[in-house]
């Protein structure tokens, strides 16, 4: 027993509030470290909205330029299909 430090639960007091400090150090830096990566997936997260509003815009305005074109081609056959039958009734011939 000669080997003990003179006040054996001042020593162990003192190994324990450096045990406590280094766990504490380790906690602090994976908070640090969760909170950078919250970050970084935050910022991917806007990223991935803009991107995907970017992408639905694109998709619907080549619907409304698909549908207006559609539609405007219908216009020019039906106005074209109305002259056909009026030069065939003009002319007296058979309607296709």
């Amino acid at each position: 027993m000669a080997d003990e430090p003179d006040n054996l639960v001042l020593q162990l007091l003192r190994e324990i509030r450096v045990e406590q400090a280094q766990t504490n150090d380790r906690i602090d830096g994976l908070g640090r470290a969760v909170a950078a990566d919250i970050h970084e997936l935050d910022a991917k997260i806007d990223a991935t909205r803009k991107d995907l509003s970017g992408q639905i815009a694109g998709l619907r305005r080549a619907v409304v330029e698909y549908h207006s074109a559609v539609i405007g081609h219908g216009t020019i056959i039906a106005d074209l299909e109305a002259r056909m039958r009026r030069v065939e009734q003009s002319l007296g011939l058979e309607s296709l």
